[in-house]
């Protein structure tokens, strides 16, 4: 045989034996992809009950017990050749079966894997894997979905039972209404559990009201309504002249006349809109103001500028009811925002929303009359926007997918799984993007682009590694340096506050950094210069960047004293951002700047430098990225304003007024009261982060005081349900704005987004808006004292909340169907008194049904006839369009 036919025989013998090979890693991953898997939260209180957290390095010394259950179905499973990968946002700390490890991969993502010792996953048999994570699990959406099975050659798959939101089919994280008190993230937990029984207890003093008192009743509320006594009938449409307001603008308004059932009609019922900016004066005379007057014969709005009418005509659209009713009160009405900035906030880098949601979002906003769209276009778990000759920006940072190299995607995140056919990827195109501003700047918002550094950039950074590899290999290293985000010298141990390395973080002290956020911020301006709105605020981010290893609630191992609450680690082996790049330590020799802390601020403030010459007059950031910054005066940009973002109980009350009488505009951003990713509610059940507090439901955002945070000690209590103090000796010129944020890491689908927005917006824009007379001037060093003083008038804040309440149940909500928004219905509280049900909701005017035969049959609730009920009895709300209910509920 000759010596061809030997070597042809040897690679067809090592191609067969490859394939048998991978044929048998696909049929393990096969298998492993039909395991049934089962996450149970054991313990939140583990430190309490013997487990020593801080030895294991866990934060403050906190974390929890959990079991993984993996049941398999099907024949058993042999072999070690394979992996599990999950998604988890608490670091995996301990695994109390020796038959497996676990490891972290980055950011959230986990690797599951058979030490020497396993044996197999047994046919029809459950295999038990203990362990310890960090802090604690006490919603449900701290159960990820979408693990994947992978062995070496095979393609990954998703574990069939992980593949679903509907967390409950893999994991019991407190599910059900008795959780003794598992549900608990400490011993000094005085949150109340709720449940039908305190829902109605708390429900109990708002009361229904008639239609006849929410007659001519605006949201956001006007800062002065007369309502008279006849009514006006646009049952055969209106006819609108407003030679001020753009066609665009015009267009939008004329719509949402027409889905509220009011046509236009040239005989309709007249509507005459105009500009006289000389006719207002003080407080009035800002953008915004009108004037309206509705009265039989037509409609009249005098505004100070073009947003001025269309909030006029905003207003008269508020008035129509949303059953198909065409009458509105008459009345007089003077009316001008309270705030300059009134935003909301929305993450698209943690996962994608679709541009459908987002239009939505800004009709929804145009009509509630919020002014600024913050949109987050990047992250470390997403790149959401196309920029001309930087392709690997979406090519690779907009997609999730298993590629451990990461050179064609990211890794997954936040239950991505190993494909991209998700909200894990996803982007705007530069079209879609110009669409969207076109689109908002007709609703008079304005896009307030974000793109995050020098920390939360890893997407970014991948994508010019990406970039990088591929000029060079085309041997172009000039190009391939041009943009390039990372100093190959720096080898700092660094672990952001998501758990990734040092990746995350785009080194300041490159020239190569500064070209690219020149040319990031010149394509992003091109684009709002297309859709007619040249940028006018440009988002630095400048968040979190730090190493956490190095933060307060760690000790060092070898440290003198050891305090029992402290994770201990071996900090000696941990850096600050940035301490071992080479570029970075030449920049601190020679003076340039003071230390490693301190160049997230001059990084800014170089950032602030490319924005002023792209004549963009104000720089914005989260305000702990300036926080090195003299006051607002060292940046180059005319105008600086920051997202202020502390805790009220952690002192935010107080810190606020130092970045205001810094010079920056100080917009009100804080987590414990409009974080809208956070839960509504404190029930295992709803969803959501919770690291600010527990729960933000409508009613304490619409009793938020924005303008005198002390103030707010009086009306709610602290992350862990406890009363708190809150005074400051500092001067307080007052906030610039408010904002609602939406974060994305658990909200991963356009419907969820959607559930945490909505209905929180309405009273959002109601602070932002209008000043409530409960609300008191701020007043330096005077102390509130939660549950001790009382110089808040709860009467008039109580009786405030129960308007507003009716008008959105009653009213908004119905609206909110019609616009095909997917809004949280609220879980009604419910009783049972002598055999009868007794139910009741937070939005009075919403639908509650019950039932008696677990859900088989649900049947309308009347309170005036108050049913007979026996046995089991479960309570639910319905939409007015009856598509929609809420989680039920069962009566205890």
């Amino acid at each position: 045989m000759n010596k061809f036919k030997l070597s042809t025989l040897a690679v067809l013998a090592a191609t067969c034996g490859f394939v048998g090979s991978a044929n048998a890693d696909q049929k393990i991953v096969d298998q492993l992809s039909h395991l049934k898997v089962n996450y149970k939260i054991v313990d939140n209180l583990a430190a309490e009950h013997g487990v020593d957290c801080s030895a294991l390095g866990a934060d403050w010394a906190s974390c929890t017990k959990l079991t993984l259950t993996l049941t398999n179905p099907s024949a058993e499973i042999k072999g070690k050749d394979w992996a599990i990968y999950f998604h988890s946002i608490r670091q995996i700390l301990r695994v109390d079966n020796d038959q497996f490890k676990i490891s972290l991969v980055t950011g959230d993502l986990h690797k599951l894997e058979p030490t020497d010792k396993f044996t197999s996953f047994p046919e029809n048999k459950a295999v038990e894997i203990p362990i310890i994570a960090e802090y604690w699990q006490i919603f449900r959406t701290d159960a990820i979905p979408r693990w994947y099975a992978t062995s070496e050659g095979a393609k990954a798959k998703v574990i069939a039972s992980t593949d679903t939101e509907d967390l409950s089919k893999f994991s019991e994280p407190l599910a059900g209404e008795d959780y003794g008190d598992v549900w608990k993230r400490t011993k000094d937990d005085h949150n109340i559990l709720m449940n039908t029984a305190n829902r109605f207890d708390k429900n109990a003093d708002v009361k229904v009201l008639p239609a006849a008192d929410l007659r001519g009743q605006i949201i956001p509320t006007p800062m002065e309504v007369k309502v008279h006594e006849k009514d006006v009938d646009l049952s055969k449409g209106i006819s609108l002249e407003a030679k001020d307001l753009d066609k665009t603008a015009t267009d939008v308004v004329l719509k949402h006349f027409k889905a509220l059932g009011v046509a236009t009609n040239a005989s309709g019922y007249p509507i005459k809109a105009a500009i006289s900016a000389d006719a207002f004066k003080g407080p009035m005379a800002v953008s915004g103001a009108y004037e309206l007057k509705i009265g039989e014969k037509g409609a009249e709005i005098t505004a100070y500028d073009q947003a001025g009418v269309f909030y006029g005509l905003q207003s008269i659209l508020s008035l129509l009811p949303a059953d198909g009713g065409k009458k509105i009160a008459t009345l007089d009405a003077k009316d001008a925002p309270r705030f300059e900035y009134r935003a909301i906030f929305l993450d698209v880098g943690r996962n994608f929303h679709t541009k459908p949601a987002v239009l939505r979002l800004l009709d929804q906003m145009a009509t509630y009359k919020l002014n600024k769209f913050h949109f987050h276009l990047s992250d470390d778990e997403g790149w959401r926007i196309e920029i001309p000759g930087l392709p690997e920006l979406t090519d690779v940072g907009s997609k999730r997918c298993h590629d451990l190299d990461e050179k064609s995607c990211l890794l997954p995140q936040l239950g991505s799984g190993p494909d991209s056919n998700n909200n894990g990827s996803g982007h705007f195109t530069r079209a879609d993007y110009i669409e969207i501003v076109k689109y908002a700047n007709a609703r008079q918002i304005e896009v307030i682009p974000e793109i995050d550094m020098p920390a939360h950039a890893r997407a970014a950074i991948v994508s010019m590694e990406a970039r990088h590899d591929r000029l060079m290999k085309e041997g172009k290293e000039k190009e391939a340096n041009e943009f390039r985000l990372l100093d190959p010298t720096d080898t700092s141990n660094t672990t952001s506050v998501q758990f990734y390395n040092r990746m995350s973080y785009l080194n300041p002290c490159l020239d190569s950094s500064k070209r690219f956020v020149d040319k990031v911020i010149g394509e992003v301006a091109a684009m709002h210069k297309e859709a007619g709105q040249p940028i006018g605020t440009w988002h630095f981010g400048g968040d979190e960047a730090k190493n956490i290893r190095l933060g307060a609630g760690y000790q060092d191992l070898n440290a003198e004293k050891k305090e029992a609450f402290k994770g201990t680690i071996d900090q000696s082996k941990e850096d600050k951002p940035w301490a071992k790049s080479q570029v970075c330590q030449t920049m601190i020799k020679e003076g340039k700047i003071e230390d490693y802390e301190h160049l997230p601020s001059h990084f800014a403030q170089e950032v602030s430098k490319l924005v002023n010459a792209h004549g963009i007059e104000r720089m914005q950031a989260w305000q702990d990225g300036l926080k090195d910054a003299k006051d607002s005066k060292a940046f180059a940009t005319k105008r600086v304003g920051v997202n202020f973002w502390d805790t009220l109980y952690w002192g935010g009350f107080d810190s606020a007024n130092d970045w205001a009488n810094k010079g920056y505009e100080v917009v009100i951003s804080n987590p414990d009261y409009v974080y809208l990713d956070f839960p509504y509610e404190v029930n295992p059940q709803e969803s959501g982060y919770y690291w600010g507090t527990r729960f933000s439901d409508e009613r304490k955002i619409f009793s938020f005081a924005p303008n005198n945070l002390p103030q707010n000690a009086e009306t709610s209590v602290d992350r862990d349900g406890n009363a708190f103090a809150a005074k400051s000796d500092k001067e307080w010129p007052g906030a610039y704005g408010i904002s609602g944020q939406l974060w994305s890491e658990v909200v991963r689908t356009d419907n969820q987004m959607e559930y945490m927005i909505y209905p929180r917006m309405m009273p959002l824009a109601e602070r932002a808006w209008h000043r409530a007379a409960w609300e008191m001037d701020y007043q330096k060093g005077k102390e509130f004292k939660g549950g001790e003083t009382t110089f808040v008038d709860k009467a008039a804040l109580h009786n405030d909340w129960i308007r507003f309440a009716n008008i959105v149940g009653q009213r908004e909500l119905a609206k909110l169907d019609k616009a095909g928004v997917a809004y949280r219905l609220p879980v009604p509280g419910a009783k049972v008194v002598n055999g009868k049900l007794e139910a009741n909701v937070a939005l009075p005017g919403v639908i509650i049904q019950y039932t008696t035969d677990n859900g088989k049959s649900w049947k309308r609730y009347d309170d005036s006839a108050k049913p007979e009920v026996k046995g089991d009895v479960s309570v639910r709300s319905q939409s007015h369009d009856g598509k929609r209910f809420s989680r039920s509920g069962k009566v205890n």
